[in-house]
């Protein structure tokens, strides 16, 4: 069953159950309050009549009309009147009642005994209703007459039928109107499920341009939307970047693959000498090498992806460990004529792994030395700043462009300036590092112009002591 349907049909339930409670506690209100009404009215006009005996004995032979125009408040046209001897038996009629026999009842007989006014509803032949009311006269506490009063309940009856008629008419145009007010809102309100729906196909097949157009009610369907939009933005930025990653992966993989194909066939066309065989293998293994080294961080990245890569938790001493990394840096930096020297150097304590974090040092002071000019110089520096510790490698070399600084992070992406620098590189490094910094509850960050350096600056939480 769709969706608009059962919403329809669960609104026409419930406002069809609303409808028919509140016709019904209407009917049974006004009901209520009619025959209380009348029982009021019986009560006061009862009281009247009962002060009018009390005060005037009437006897067996007196007429109601003697009575009447004694008393003009007894001659009432919607009321009637019966005067009961003790036995029951009627000593005076109101004219009104004409040939309808109205008996007393013996429940009315029995409680006026005991000195009690009764109620009494009562059906006669004809379909004629009355409410009677019996009232006890006591006289010297010994029962007299009972006066007893009733008017006829037609017009209650008629009233309540009328209302039921417009209840029963009413209540199903309201209910069919709000159906069909139901269906139109839940059509309106399940459109833009419907684009959601339409955009999820079409992202199945592959269009991942698909955009939903967002409402500025933040209201459910708003914020529907626009998480799909962001999913839909997440997914194409994670498959443009699995693109891209394997064609950088492809193409660093193809190149060394490509010098050795060349060189090896290069060696196979004639016999050789075998310092040239030599050579060839040397090349071979320094490309093979090469590989390997994209291979084992390409899997580090995988694993560090899924989550199965350890990090330990343990107070480092950081300052000690930059102190350790540039003395190994400086080796590093002979061969290419970089200098590298210590910075501003403050005693900062982390919590974090010392074998990453020495990893991502060697490779951030690695890439400045390779991407420096022979003759310049490579500093690092640590200070603290607050609750942070701030982990600085600056060079002087080619410097990265604002545009490119944005995608360095990214798997396999180099600068053209940096392929022409330094072609061996993988374009691995700085993606290990970004992931080393953050699974650090860190952060880092990169100042630079083209031709002017290059700033990287780590921020992880220090220790508090």
């Amino acid at each position: 069953m769709p969706l608009r349907l059962r919403l329809t049909l669960w609104y026409g339930t419930a406002l069809a159950l609303i409808l028919v409670i509140l016709g019904g506690a209407l009917y049974a209100m006004l009901a209520h309050g009619l025959r209380d009404q009348i029982d009021r009215s019986l009560a006061e006009t009862a009281a009247v009549a009962v002060r009018a005996l009390e005060q005037h004995r009437v006897g067996a032979f007196l007429p109601f009309a003697d009575l009447a125009a004694e008393f003009p408040e007894l001659a009432v046209l919607d009321k009637s009147f019966q005067i009961f001897s003790p036995a029951g038996k009627v000593t005076i009629q109101s004219p009104n009642l004409g040939r309808l026999d109205i008996p007393l009842s013996r429940t009315a007989l029995e409680s006026a005994l005991n000195g009690r006014a009764t109620y009494e509803s009562a059906r006669f032949p004809g379909g004629s209703s009355y409410r009677l009311l019996s009232v006890p006269i006591l006289l010297d506490g010994v029962l007299a007459n009972i006066v007893q009063v009733g008017t006829s309940l037609r017009p209650v009856e008629e009233m309540l039928q009328r209302l039921l008629l417009v209840l029963l008419v009413s209540l199903p145009v309201a209910l069919a109107v709000a159906l069909g007010g139901g269906w139109f809102l839940a059509g309106r309100a399940l459109r833009p499920v419907d684009a959601i729906t339409l955009a999820a196909q079409r992202l199945a097949e592959g269009d991942l341009t698909q955009r939903l157009a967002v409402s500025q009610a933040q209201d459910e369907i708003g914020r529907l939307s626009a998480t799909f939009n962001a999913m839909i933005a997440r997914l194409e930025t994670s498959f443009r970047q699995v693109r891209q990653f394997s064609a950088d992966a492809s193409h660093e993989l193809r190149t060394p693959l490509t010098v050795m194909k060349g060189e090896t066939e290069l060696a196979l066309r004639r016999a050789r000498p075998a310092e040239d065989y030599r050579l060839v293998l040397e090349s071979n293994l320094e490309e093979i090498d090469r590989m390997v080294r994209i291979v084992d961080e390409l899997l580090f990245l995988s694993r560090a992806d899924l989550g199965e890569v350890r990090i330990e938790s343990r107070p480092v001493r950081l300052d000690a460990l930059v102190e350790d990394v540039q003395r190994q840096a400086v080796v590093l930096g002979q061969e290419r004529d970089v200098q590298v020297m210590m910075g501003t150097m403050e005693p900062v304590t982390v919590q974090g792994d010392e074998l990453r974090l020495r990893e991502l040092l060697l490779n951030l002071v690695d890439n400045a030395v390779k991407y420096s000019r022979p003759g310049e110089k490579v500093e690092l520096a640590l200070a603290r700043d607050g609750a942070t510790a701030r982990l600085s490698v600056a060079d002087r070399g080619i410097g990265i462009s604002a545009e490119a600084q944005g995608r360095i992070f990214d798997r396999f992406y180099r600068t053209d300036e940096a392929r022409a620098h330094a072609p061996k590189g993988t374009g691995l490094g700085l993606a290990i590092c970004k992931w080393i910094v953050e699974a650090h509850h860190g952060r880092i960050e990169v100042q630079s112009a083209v031709g002017q350096g290059a700033k990287f600056t780590v921020i992880l939480p220090v220790v508090t002591p």
